[in-house]
């Protein structure tokens, strides 16, 4: 008989403890790609906004590029389990992007090359949060 539970592992450290459940803590970036890293002609590359009439505002890598950026600080836990804490990131906000985009949308459907899609809050989009 053993005093210890199988599965036990100890106490979880202070950066385990804002971990989801099922998550473990990675210090790398671990990449997941479903096939070769595409490339991309920057020349052709555009950002699309479209809103619920059908409305498109769009930005060229140029324009992107010129717009004001910011520093964010994230949590970012993925579906394949790991969290990485306190991941800095400088972008475009899409708080800056919205901005010229009349839309009373509650959910936005997110698509990317290769044909990707997902849907999430528009609210999750704004208020500095990416």
């Amino acid at each position: 008989m053993t005093i210890v539970n199988r599965g036990f592992r100890g106490r979880r450290t202070e950066s385990a403890r804002q971990l989801p459940p099922g998550q473990h803590l990675t210090a790398d970036f671990p990449v997941l790609q479903a096939g070769p890293t595409p490339r991309f002609d920057l020349d052709e590359w555009r950002l699309t906004i479209r809103n619920e009439v059908g409305a498109q505002h769009g930005w060229s890598w140029g324009q992107l590029q010129g717009l004001p950026r910011r520093r964010f600080t994230v949590d970012i836990h993925c579906v394949t389990t790991w969290s990485k804490l306190g991941t800095e990131w400088e972008g475009v906000s899409l708080d800056t992007l919205f901005e010229s985009v009349d839309t009373a949308a509650e959910f936005a459907l997110i698509g990317s090359y290769g044909g990707y899609t997902t849907n999430i809050p528009v609210a999750d989009l704004l208020g500095g949060r990416a």
